[in-house]
């Protein structure tokens, strides 16, 4: 109340709505690894710094481009098909030597993320192409990315390329570091793909990622995906300096046949330059998941909401899975009844292209929280109701404080609840919000400055498992 000492007419306005919650945002992917430059405003001046960045074209400006492959690892040959001195077409062969290729991906990773949806995210670039991937550098990347406060999705394509143990130690640090902030979720992928797939090679690929990961609370921040991709980015090569190294006509060595052993430089323009450069964009690159699945997070959260479950969902820029996942595989990776930790997979469905057919997290066998959707969810509920009652500390912690606490959380949840995120006839079937004396807190709790506050959510889950019941009646007439 305001003191008034003369004569006058005073104004006050009085509140009469309870604070808002500003719901934070759900699906701010941190990515770790190596890029070609780290430039803003000096060179360098973005290396080992979380730089947020909303766009491809500002991934471009500020990180650069992919690595450029070596020319020594493709072999083209060509047999020449001619009728008299009239040539026909060209039967090229592409060798790569897919075993010593680059191994910083993480440039196409990124580009994959826009690609499937992505929108705004954390650059942590720890290198350059020139260093080795390391442990020591993605360690350092996730602990500059822990002290931030808005990345909720952590991405490291690039521990694929480690050893195990340091893929495995990445892959802990991930989550440990999802599980304490509580904010966040850890996107993990397998360190490979067994190609051709064998009887027990889906197994063993799974087996090596998920074995070393501790049982335990942590691993519901976390949620693996498998297999691997073929998408349709080409490889980085010099095109004009990769060595025609065999050029026939007509299936043997003959004289005319054009620059026999040379660069293709020479040939630029031609048809035969044509068509092995067709030839050599057939091939391309395998990426792990993980950076589309972050992509598939942002598309699900701004198309439906964080409580819709990120799969169903085609991928974009995928030609197909590495290897076919039968229904018996599938069964094993989703509900695995000996490590109790789920593996979620991505199917070629005929029709619908590549599909994220998995939604749980690692934490496959609770009944609590083994959908990633409701971990989400919880997650951004906690976070947003968190930071807008900061104002509370240090008010008043009576009668009227929790009136106000309670109805700014109940009209959050009511929008939620409207939204299809909560799972009720009414809203009181679907959440329920309390604070007060004798409620939720006593006169000890009281008397030691605690207002306590309990909120009660019933989370849509998703339909995983639907079953169609056919029955034969009597004919009755």
């Amino acid at each position: 109340m305001a003191t008034y000492r003369s004569p006058g007419v005073y104004v006050e306005e009085i509140a009469s709505f309870p604070p808002s919650i500003a719901e934070v945002e759900s699906a701010v992917p941190a990515f770790v690894g190596y890029t070609q430059k780290a430039d803003s405003l000096a060179p360098n001046d973005l290396r080992k710094v979380a730089t947020p960045i909303t766009s491809w074209s500002e991934y471009l400006t500020y990180f650069g481009g992919p690595q450029p492959e070596d020319p020594a690892n493709v072999t083209i040959a060509v047999d020449e098909q001619r009728t008299g001195a009239t040539t026909t077409g060209f039967k090229v062969a592409v060798t790569i030597a897919t075993a010593n290729l680059r191994k910083h991906i993480f440039y196409h990773a990124v580009k994959h993320f826009f690609a499937n949806g992505g929108g705004r995210c954390y650059i942590v670039s720890v290198g350059g192409y020139d260093a080795d991937i390391s442990k020591d550098d993605l360690d350092a990347g996730l602990d500059l990315v822990a002290l931030e406060d808005t990345p909720t999705i952590l991405v490291v394509p690039e521990a694929v390329h480690l050893g195990a143990d340091a893929f495995t130690a990445i892959n802990n640090k991930m989550i440990s570091q999802a599980a304490s902030l509580k904010d966040r979720f850890a996107v993990l992928d397998t360190q490979k793909t067994t190609v051709p797939k064998t009887p027990s090679s889906i197994t063993d690929d799974v087996k090596g990622t998920i074995e070393n990961i501790p049982v335990g609370d942590a691993t519901r921040y976390a949620a693996v995906y498998y297999p691997w991709l073929r998408t349709a980015y080409s490889y980085e090569f010099d095109f004009d300096n990769l060595t025609l190294s065999d050029h026939k006509i007509n299936g043997a060595d003959a004289a005319g046949a054009d620059n026999k052993e040379g660069l293709l430089s020479a040939l630029k323009g031609s048809a035969l330059y044509n068509a092995i450069k067709a030839e050599t964009l057939k091939y391309t690159l395998t990426l792990p998941p993980s950076a589309a699945i972050a992509g598939v997070y942002a598309r699900t959260d701004r198309d439906r909401g964080v409580w819709k479950a990120p799969a169903n969902i085609g991928l974009i820029d995928v030609v197909k899975p590495l290897v076919t996942i039968s229904r018996q595989d599938h069964d094993l990776l989703n509900i695995n009844t000996t490590s109790g930790k789920s593996v979620n997979a991505i199917l070629n469905v005929p029709g619908f292209g590549s599909v994220v057919m998995g939604g749980r997290t690692l934490d496959g066998n609770s009944n609590d929280w083994k959908y990633i959707n409701v971990r989400r969810f919880f997650s951004v509920v906690e976070e947003s109701i968190k930071k807008s009652i900061n104002w509370v500390v240090f008010e008043p912690n009576t009668a009227g404080t929790w009136t106000k606490v309670q109805a700014m959380i109940e009209n959050y949840l009511f929008l939620k609840f409207r939204e299809g995120a909560l799972a009720g006839a009414t809203p009181e079937q679907a959440y329920q919000v309390n604070v007060g004396l004798g409620k939720t807190m006593n006169s000890v709790d009281i008397l030691e400055g605690r207002m306590i506050v309990e909120v009660k959510m019933a989370v849509a889950r998703p339909a995983e498992f639907i079953v169609l019941q056919f029955v034969q009646i009597m004919q009755t007439a």
